[in-house]
């Protein structure tokens, strides 16, 4: 298949975790040991990626919405190019309600009429500029960017021998690479880029229903992020094992993640000037903070886009 003749779609999570109806859905899975703050925030991000996808990426095909039964407020759904998926068409309704995207992830590639080549977004990743398809996608494979981090897995063992807490997201990424190293007896000291990633939905596939089946079912329960979690990187992982994806690492001037909480998102931008970025929200965001997110995001992608009612 020639690079131009592929058909290239778009995926998107997103959660209004303002919407009364979700909040109450989840009210009864909550405990003390649970922050519900911050990774559940709409703060509008996902208008704004839309945006900044019709300027920079126009020749994705199709953009699927993966959505707990719910619509963004401002998207057409009648829009030819746009699809909302809900959780229950792709989902175990066994496993029903989830809050973690950890597991929601694990069935992107179940989206009806899902592209074999396709790109997983967060709502809150930009595009800064036109990119051709190859920027994605290499020879028919997915270009697998990540941040090289050659004492990961030592910094993993220094703080479990000091009794240092680990975060669960840097536990997670550390059970995929351990499944990886068992398996196929290889390491790459590479960390998620927080930012568009390209992957097949045969190998996604794969993974999912056979060759990491067992562990991956034993995590479906984890109703909120979980120290047990398997992190998506593991799908990379496992296309550069089985050589179906091109490693590249990458800098903060191809990608750059920018947290909500500090102060200087306009000074990120033009010491990097990054072809993507992230505006990652986080429990230790502030409403001050995310406040700011808006007017900053509406001065880089201020044209509506056709997709917008």
């Amino acid at each position: 298949m020639e690079q131009m003749e592929q058909e290239i779609d778009l995926v998107y999570l997103w959660v209004d975790g303002n919407d009364p109806k979700w909040l109450e859905k989840r009210k009864p899975f909550l405990n003390k040991e649970i922050n519900p703050s911050g990774r559940y925030k709409d703060n509008q991000e996902l208008r704004y990626s839309l945006r900044s996808l019709e300027k920079n990426l126009p020749w994705i095909r199709k953009i699927f919405i993966v959505t707990d039964d719910q619509v963004p407020s401002f998207v057409d759904e009648n829009h030819p190019k746009i699809q909302i998926v809900n959780h229950s068409e792709i989902i175990p309704k066994e496993i029903l309600p989830t809050f973690n995207s950890v597991i929601i992830e694990y069935f992107i590639y179940k989206i009806p009429d899902l592209s074999e080549h396709f790109i997983y977004s967060n709502d809150d990743t930009f595009v800064s500029r036109p990119l051709p398809k190859s920027f994605f996608f290499k020879d028919g494979l997915p270009i697998v960017r990540m941040r090289y981090d050659a004492l990961h897995k030592i910094k993993l063992k220094i703080k479990k021998l000091l009794n240092i807490r680990i975060n669960n997201y840097r536990l997670s990424i550390e059970n995929s690479f351990k499944l990886i190293e068992k398996k196929y007896g290889v390491y790459y000291p590479g960390t998620p880029h927080h930012n568009l990633d390209a992957y097949l939905k045969s190998s996604y596939k794969e993974v999912v229903e056979d060759v990491f089946k067992e562990e991956l079912n034993s995590v479906l329960g984890n109703r909120f992020r979980d120290k047990t979690d398997i992190q998506r990187i593991l799908f990379h992982y496992y296309n550069l094992a089985t050589n179906k994806g091109h490693l590249k690492f990458v800098d903060r001037k191809e990608s750059c993640r920018i947290m909500a909480e500090r102060p200087d998102y306009d000074r990120y931008m033009k010491k990097y000037n990054p072809t993507l970025f992230c505006l990652n929200d986080t429990e230790h965001a502030t409403e001050e903070d995310r406040a700011r997110i808006v007017p900053f995001l509406e001065k880089l992608f201020p044209e509506k886009t056709e997709f917008e009612k």
